[in-house]
């Protein structure tokens, strides 16, 4: 709306705590609506079953980067570089696992994503969808999801690795990456979760941009939301669904045709 728009810019702490909010108001929606946690209960499995797999090969990884890089205890050094040696497998290994889950969850999740976010502006609004479901829509559509899912996260993986060469400049490098790669996080988080909505809307990814664009402190604060449920251990088997039912509690309070 365009009142809230510019309530944003003159209030901007307003703004950023409105977004941060929607996330936790999920939670609250599916407590109001339990028969939401249907749509919860397929994610949820899915997640837990790609959590546990990560787990049980990055444990395989990180004992084998320890038998290859930790040094022999023999000598009096060789106590501090072994636990030297265990912390960065330990951390490397928590970074892949947690990308892993990240990128494989939301894959493979997609295409309830989208039944969860129609569900829920249906509760909202009130509307019932005009096509039924049915398994060939189901499946059509989940094709779509799958596809465009490959792509947002191809998009990631690549800026990821770009911003991380940036490391390599000398004397500046780590800063720069350290301020943006948090930042396209955050950016990221909002176009992956606001697209299951914004999709359903058929808007192009330019209109999607443009609609994120135009509430950088309302998506800010969204992202940063989901953020810290992703790093909550537990809490971020159920992160997923509760993102995408934030993300079109936004969207029913901030409709493309109302700005």
């Amino acid at each position: 709306m365009i009142s809230d728009i510019v309530s944003e810019s003159v209030r901007p702490v307003s703004g950023f705590t409105r977004g941060f909010s929607y996330p936790l108001r999920a939670v609250k929606l599916f407590r109001r609506k339990p028969g939401l946690l249907k749509y919860l209960a397929i994610p949820f499995f899915i997640n837990l079953l790609v959590f546990t797999a990560t787990v049980y090969f990055g444990l395989d990884l990180f004992q084998g980067m320890l038998e290859t890089y930790a040094p022999s205890a023999d000598v009096w050094y060789g106590v501090l570089l072994y636990y030297l040696a265990w912390t960065v497998a330990l951390l490397l290994t928590t970074v892949i696992v947690f990308f892993s889950f990240t990128v494989i969850g939301n894959l493979v999740a997609s295409p309830f994503n989208e039944l969860l976010s129609e569900r829920t502006e249906e509760l909202i609004r009130g509307a019932q969808s005009e096509e039924r479901l049915s398994l060939r829509r189901f499946w059509k559509e989940s094709r779509y999801a799958i596809i465009v899912e490959i792509k947002k996260m191809t998009v990631f993986v690549v800026c990821m690795i770009l911003l991380f060469g940036i490391n390599f400049i000398p004397g500046i490098g780590s800063l720069i990456y350290a301020v943006l790669a948090p930042v396209f996080t955050l950016f990221f988080l909002a176009v992956e979760y606001m697209a299951f909505v914004l999709m359903r809307k058929q808007l192009s990814f330019a209109e999607q941009r443009r609609y994120i664009f135009k509430r950088p402190l309302l998506m800010s604060g969204y992202a940063c939301g989901v953020f810290c449920m992703l790093a909550i251990p537990f809490v971020q088997f159920f992160c997923i669904p509760f993102a995408v039912v934030g993300a079109t509690l936004l969207w029913c309070d901030f409709p493309l045709l109302e700005t």
